[in-house]
């Protein structure tokens, strides 16, 4: 679905997908009901259903899962340099800027492209967080402020720090593991509308839908 100027201040979001006009997306995709923030730069990653970003925030080469929660100065899988070659400056690889080329070395762009960052659904990423390439954030994890994950995060899981550890558990192993098989994520709007209330309590929650 194509992204559109972000509604005015006293306009609702709507189905079809808003980014601010301060923002950069190249060649991404962005679900039903997303918001992009204020002077994001996004590159060649998909937004699932309901997330949004706040401001200042990167994304490049990554899978996001629905009703993601980005804080404003977010990066999400920062690119690599080429640390073999006798400069990591690019100027061996944009040639064309500085005058040593006709073509860039697509080689490089390529090589950013592995190892794409995987986020699953109702994740919440923290301000100022770093989310480093090839990691893959379970569902309903939490990534605290200013952390620096450079290893997978477990589902329902609360990480932070520097490098990012495990802190906690948002939910039992039990009852996280019923809130992925329940999947509410995966809800048609109908379904929300009618349990929406429910959303507010887990325990009461897990009772009704879980099996």
């Amino acid at each position: 679905m194509s992204l559109i100027f972000k509604p005015k201040h006293d306009e609702k979001l709507s189905i079809s997908p808003t980014v601010h006009d301060s923002s950069c997306i190249i060649d991404s995709y962005a679900g039903e009901w997303v918001s992009i923030g204020e002077r994001n730069k996004i590159i060649e990653s998909k937004f699932g259903d309901y997330t949004y970003t706040m401001d200042d925030v990167t994304v490049n080469y990554a899978d996001i899962g629905k009703f993601c929660s980005i804080a404003s100065h977010a990066c999400i899988n920062p690119v690599q340099h080429p640390m073999d070659r006798v400069t990591q400056h690019h100027i061996t690889y944009r040639k064309i800027d500085y005058g040593f080329g006709e073509e860039d070395d697509h080689e490089i762009f390529k090589w950013r492209r592995t190892n794409r960052v995987k986020i699953g659904h109702d994740v919440w990423i923290g301000h100022g967080a770093i989310i480093m390439k090839g990691v893959e954030i379970g569902t309903g994890a939490v990534v605290g402020s200013g952390a620096v994950v450079t290893k997978s995060v477990e589902p329902y899981t609360i990480a932070a720090g520097v490098p990012a550890k495990p802190l906690k558990r948002r939910f039992s192993e039990e009852i996280a593991r019923k809130m992925i098989e329940i999947a509410w994520w995966d809800w048609p709007r109908k379904k929300l509308e009618a349990h929406f209330a429910e959303l507010n309590d887990a325990e009461a929650f897990i009772k009704k839908f879980g099996s």
